[in-house]
């Protein structure tokens, strides 16, 4: 599931990319594919990167001929392990809301990215979150769970307060939406939840075939109830 399009983060062949708060890895899998560069993964917790260290198997293409590489490590969002201007890309997705200081991971990201770079961040929309939260208290108060639900400009202001320019913007996940208000109101811990299970199996077969209707579907859902807002940010040259 990807949330981040590459083609507009403007990744290309040659460049160094971070993916700050990688999980599971999509992202770092869908850089690493996408260009012939080099991808850094970065989480808090180990047991994420090791996911997204097994997420390349037996890794077929690693001969050096093929320049592209990839490095994981574990860090902190709000002290990042690397120089100043480490980054041509870096994106951010679906972290800032867990960062109660998210300020200062910002003010990292603006640190790390080189003159010239591109940011690409992504948090829950507003309005459907703001669904989630008054259905169900669990769905975010938990440790290391939402800890507050962005309004675009607020986020957008925090950016572009570093000097960063803003570029572009869309939604994603349209679909997705619907099988959140679901599991919020019959109960998140709930695994019983016949028509839960059921959308989750149709979002697990959408995500791996990725059929013509559905992707027709999302270019429907996805600007009118989008899961996530996605912002594009560059960052001035020196």
């Amino acid at each position: 599931m990807q949330t981040i399009d590459l083609n507009v983060l403007g990744l290309r062949d040659g460049q160094r990319a971070l993916d700050l708060g990688c999980g599971a890895g999509r992202h770092v899998h869908a850089m690493y594919y996408h260009s012939k560069c080099h991808v850094v993964g970065l989480d808090l917790g180990f047991e994420d990167v090791r996911r997204t260290r097994d997420g390349f198997g037996t890794c077929p293409d690693m001969d050096p001929d093929t320049k592209r590489s990839f490095s994981l490590t574990v860090g902190n969002a709000l002290s990042l392990p690397f120089p100043d201007a480490s980054f041509d890309k870096i994106l951010c997705s679906e972290v800032l809301e867990h960062i109660p200081d998210y300020e200062q991971a910002v003010a990292e990201i603006d640190r790390i990215l080189k003159p010239g770079g591109t940011l690409a961040v992504s948090v829950p929309r507003y309005w459907p979150e703001r669904v989630c939260w008054t259905l169900s208290d669990d769905y975010h108060n938990e440790p290391g769970g939402h800890v507050r639900i962005f309004r675009e400009s607020q986020l957008k202001g925090s950016v572009e307060a570093r000097g960063l320019s803003f570029f572009h913007r869309h939604f994603a996940h349209g679909l997705h939406s619907p099988y959140w208000w679901l599991k919020c109101a019959v109960g998140v811990k709930r695994e019983d939840v016949k028509i839960v299970n059921l959308y989750k199996r149709f979002l697990e077969w959408d995500i791996l075939q990725g059929p013509w209707l559905t992707r027709a579907l999302e270019k429907i859902a996805g600007p009118l109830m989008g899961k996530s807002v996605v912002l594009y940010f560059t960052k001035g040259a020196a």
